[in-house]
């Protein structure tokens, strides 16, 4: 029994040193695919580190290949690096110079080819169990399968870790210390965060929120909390909406029938036929829907009004939830959305305008063909928030705190989707309103601060936090978009390059350093920087009298004229040139009111000038943006040079715009 008993006791401790000298272990690790993720992998691999990225489903790219193709820019300064690359190579796709609205398909295939020029095969379907720690640094993560094995297990060791889920589950299990829902106005001095009663996204007055209209005895119908309704700025722990971002075709060849889904209960519909009732004069598709129109006879579909694709109130418990939990609440969020359609499709009570309009549409062979059609992708908007070294507040949205170490920009509205639906009382009578809703904006781009991406010192030295990052809940409103998550993973893994290569702790990152190279190597390839020269920069001459107009253009102002030449004006940008080569030249044309017709452009290459006429009519502005690049040519330059662009008002009928002006390197 001995020999038995050592003979086991050997077995176990061959197996031990057997499973720590065969756990992998890597550089940086990666957990999440998401629009973060891989560009956070794609750019630590390139700069010559082992990468492993783990991802807990079984889809690719989040929610930029998940329906989100109406990008939520903001402003397009402030995307940057392999984020700018991102929609740069979109546009090569469909024949432009950027592409920012998008099938779900071409992303999915874009973000594909990064991974595959990078070698980084993806870890699918291992989700999180455990992180272990020693002495604040994170030493390895425990994983199992998602599906359809059951007990299968791995261990993955690394040296720095980067979180980039939406949901922030390696930071939870890490034990570092997070927020979930409002805080109060009080917290960090803010306006918007808390309870939020406004108008956005809402009911009219009086829609009766009872079974049996005026009988409160009869109970409420579905979808209705019986919360009270706090004061404004209260804190709380409840989560914005989630919601599907829907693609659908009008096709024929193209198109899947939507058809009842199993469980279809119409009586959740009762508060939108009311809604119907109230606004009769709502006859379109567009009235209960942001429909926007992608390429190829495609939609990127979102809520619109008081009541749409939002599953209001019904998501509070997915940030700690388990996987079963939210599981459920994904496909309770897919019953409603899909039932919510065929809702339009069918029923007698929709008006009739409306039903005849969605009968053209359907679910796009060509997408989500591994998932039925539809995406496998719930927009979930806002979960957990890392409380790091810094919180993003309100204060820097508006630009009364400015950091000086910002890694990334934001540059969108202040924006929540609706909280709760409750019930209210008016003049006497007890009425339906949604609850939560934001939308606060008039401020240009502003940084993003590298503490915001990394945990307290004391809690953990060797994580990043690109996506569920430290953030109030306002704040993440207008940092919570997918270029700006792109922008920030690639800012933490090259953080973590750093980290690795000096030994040292996330928190002791030269910053300085980080954000040289960042401005110097935005594509992690060693290759040229484009030149951007915009109308605040040192390196424009302006003759005459220009309007400074604060919004609209790119980055934090554009330069406006509306004399129509009777006084001769310009705008000069001229390049400082590094590095010797063929450039593309493109001149930024902002949107303004009283547009001229025609704007003279006059670029040289430091030896010949050559003057151009820039027709307002050529000028396709497309997706959530002021305005576009227009491609004025090539120029050969070399350091040194005099070349520039010069915007002139020579000949103008309306309002001259001079806004920016780039050189990209020709590869």
């Amino acid at each position: 029994m001995k020999l038995l008993n050592g003979l086991i006791v050997s077995a176990f401790l061959a197996l031990s040193c057997s499973q720590k000298v065969d756990m992998p272990s890597y550089d940086v690790v990666v957990y999440g695919a998401n629009s973060a993720g891989i560009i956070a992998a794609y750019t630590a691999k390139k700069m010559g580190k082992s990468v492993i990225l783990i991802e807990p489903s079984n889809h690719l790219g989040g929610l930029t290949t998940g329906g989100l193709g109406y990008t939520d820019i903001g402003n397009k300064f402030a995307v940057t690096g392999l984020s700018r690359d991102f929609y740069r190579r979109l546009g090569d796709h469909y024949g432009k110079f950027e592409q920012w609205i998008f099938e779900p398909s071409i992303a999915k295939k874009t973000f594909q080819k990064y991974l595959d020029q990078a070698g980084i095969e993806v870890q699918y379907d291992w989700q999180l169990t455990n992180v272990a720690l020693t002495d604040g640094t994170i030493q390895r993560i425990s994983l199992q399968r998602a599906k359809g094995i059951g007990t299968e297990t791995r261990e993955v060791s690394g040296r720095m870790f980067i979180d980039a889920t939406y949901e922030g589950d390696l930071m939870a299990k890490a034990g570092v210390s997070y927020a979930i829902g409002r805080e109060p106005n009080s917290q960090y001095g803010e306006t918007y965060n808390g309870v939020q009663l406004m108008t956005g996204h809402q009911f009219p007055d009086g829609v009766d929120p009872f079974v049996v209209r005026g009988d409160p005895s009869s109970g409420l119908l579905w979808g209705i909390s019986d919360d009270d309704l706090a004061p404004d700025g209260t804190g709380d722990d409840k989560i914005q909406a989630y919601n599907y971002r829907i693609c659908l075709t009008n096709d024929p060849a193209n198109r899947v029938e939507i058809t009842e889904p199993e469980g279809y209960d119409p009586s959740l519909f009762e508060l939108l036929v009311r809604l119907f009732e109230a606004q009769p004069h709502h006859k379109s598709l567009n009235n209960y829907f942001i429909w926007s129109h992608m390429p190829n006879s495609k939609t990127d579909i979102n809520n619109r009004g008081g009541f749409s694709t939002d599953m209001i109130g019904m998501n509070h418990e997915y940030p700690e939830a388990d996987y079963a939990r939210r599981r459920e609440i994904i496909d309770a969020h897919t019953h409603y959305t899909k039932s919510l359609l065929y809702f339009y499709k069918t029923d007698p009570r929709v008006p009739r305008e409306i039903q005849e309009q969605i009968q053209a549409w359907g679910y796009p062979k060509d997408e989500y063909v591994e998932n039925g059609n539809w995406t496998p992708q719930l927009y979930v908007r806002e979960v957990r928030r890392m409380v790091g070294e810094y919180v993003m507040t309100e204060a820097n949205c508006v630009g009364k705190e400015v950091v000086s170490d910002g890694v990334g920009m934001a540059a969108y509205t202040m924006d929540s989707h609706n909280i709760q639906r409750i019930v209210i009382e008016k003049d006497g009578v007890k009425m339906v309103k949604n609850e939560g809703n934001v939308e606060i904006g008039g401020f240009g781009p502003y940084p993003i601060s590298y503490r915001s991406l990394i945990p307290k010192r004391t809690e953990a030295t060797n994580l990043f936090v690109p996506a569920a990052l430290s953030a109030s809940h306002i704040a993440f409103g207008s940092i919570r978009m997918e270029p700006v998550f792109m922008v920030l993973g690639q800012s933490s893994a090259v953080a973590a390059c750093h980290a690795i290569d000096r030994g040292v702790a996330v928190q002791d990152v030269d910053v300085l350093d980080l954000q040289k190279e960042l401005e110097e190597n935005p594509l992690a390839d060693g290759s040229i920087p484009e030149i951007l020269v915009d109308n605040d920069s040192d390196r424009v001459i302006i003759q005459g009298d220009w309007e400074r107009v604060a919004r609209g253009g790119y980055g934090s102002s554009f330069l406006r004229d509306s004399s129509k030449g009777q006084q001769a004006k310009s705008v000069r940008f001229s390049p400082k040139i590094l590095h010797e080569g063929e450039y593309d030249v493109y001149v930024y044309f902002s949107r303004t009111a009283d547009a001229t017709a025609h704007t003279t452009v006059i670029s040289s290459d430091g030896t010949k000038e050559k003057e151009q006429v820039i027709k307002e009519s050529d000028i396709r502005v497309e997706g959530q943006t002021s305005g576009e690049w227009v491609a004025i040519g090539k120029q050969r330059l070399s350091p040194g040079s005099a070349a520039h662009v010069t915007i002139s008002n020579a000949g103008a009928d309306g309002a001259v715009v001079a806004d920016a002006v780039l050189w990209v390197p020709i590869r």
